[in-house]
């Protein structure tokens, strides 16, 4: 794997180009908007979402989506509410056994489809698939700072030549056949850590934050399982891993929104103020009608769906959370007051 293709030139996709040259690869970069592409030709830098770092000279810049997709393998890094459309654009055009990595996080909002779902549903049949994710902000990998990832693939031998491919000294990727556990934490973790950063915004403390970051750590997990993850997924890269990174820093779009709208901002003036897309807002409402669907408890989860999509506030958000019963820490034990029956004991 020589030639990859990265599809879709946000912060994360540029940061994710800049990494694969120094990987050694050949980087073909697609975008959309023709004059952002003859500026980053012309000038080294990617002025709208990474404005400070000059780019590798070797990356081929292109709006023509055919050469993106005329290479070894195809990183596709488009926000999730788009990549169905990307991939029925891209479609006609995929080589035969050209592997596709998702990078996006989140959830289809309507369908309630896993990036993976959406890629099998619209790309051609048998395009093997692998989903890139985990705790990495766009700016230090693009800068070469020491990052660790999760390359999930169903196919172990595809699976290590994507991390061979996509590897270097401080960008390391390790291997997981979980697929459906890798995308659960990256989309899980978008909206708690919008929770978190309410938190933060009404100065709740540290100490609600670890409490929140445990807890939704168990909805991670609960969601994961009942989609068919493996358990020791959501304790790795991408599940607990990025969930702390997310979650806790103001550098964090989820997390930053959170702050603000708990310091009393609206939905809408933050979006305004923002280029790039935040994933949790879409997914909050996307995760909590596919828990329902599946009967899955995630009740962090679906208090900032009512909070950004139902017209609930930051104070209510709290006060909801902290009005729960008291419940013993492991989900198959009883709630304090809960009456168990001789067949449940046994």
């Amino acid at each position: 794997m020589q030639t990859i293709g990265v599809v879709g030139a946000g912060a994360w996709g540029t940061a994710l180009a800049q990494a694969l040259c120094r990987a050694g690869r050949h980087v073909r970069l697609w975008m959309r908007d023709p004059g952002l592409a003859a500026t980053i030709t012309k000038t080294g830098f990617n002025p709208v979402y990474l404005p400070d770092l000059r780019l590798d000279p070797e990356i081929a810049v292109t709006t023509d989506l055919a050469e993106a997709m005329d290479t070894d393998a195809v990183l596709l890094v488009v926000p999730t509410q788009h990549l169905r459309s990307i991939c029925c654009a891209a479609a006609p055009l995929w080589k035969s056994g050209v592997p596709a990595v998702l990078c996006s996080k989140g959830i289809e909002t309507g369908t309630g489809a896993l990036t993976s779902d959406v890629a099998r549903a619209e790309l051609p049949a048998h395009t093997p698939l692998a989903v890139l994710s985990g705790p990495g902000f766009a700016d230090g990998v693009a800068r070469g700072l020491p990052s660790a990832v999760t390359l999930a693939c169903s196919d172990p031998a595809l699976g290590m030549t994507l991390v061979s491919a996509i590897g270097s000294r401080t960008f390391r990727p390790y291997y997981s056949p979980d697929l459906v556990g890798v995308e659960v934490g990256g989309a899980t973790k978008n909206v708690l850590a919008i929770a978190c950063g309410i938190l933060e915004g009404q100065e709740l403390g540290e100490n609600a934050r670890a409490a929140l970051l445990t807890r939704g750590l168990a909805e991670m997990k609960r969601l994961g399982i009942a989609l068919g993850g493996r358990p020791e997924t959501f304790m790795g890269l991408s599940g607990m891993g990025d969930l702390i990174l997310t979650a806790t820093s103001m550098r964090s779009r989820n997390f930053s929104l959170g702050v603000a709208m708990g310091q009393g901002q609206s939905l809408s003036s933050i979006l305004a103020a923002r280029r790039a897309v935040t994933e949790g807002v879409a997914t909050a409402g996307a995760i909590t009608a596919l828990a329902r669907k599946l009967r899955v408890e995630m009740p962090i989860c679906e208090a900032v769906d009512t909070l950004l999509n139902h017209g609930g506030s930051p104070a209510d958000l709290v006060d909801g959370l902290l009005a729960r019963p008291f419940r013993s820490e492991l989900d198959s034990r009883p709630r304090a007051g809960q009456v168990i029956s001789s067949e449940q004991e046994h």
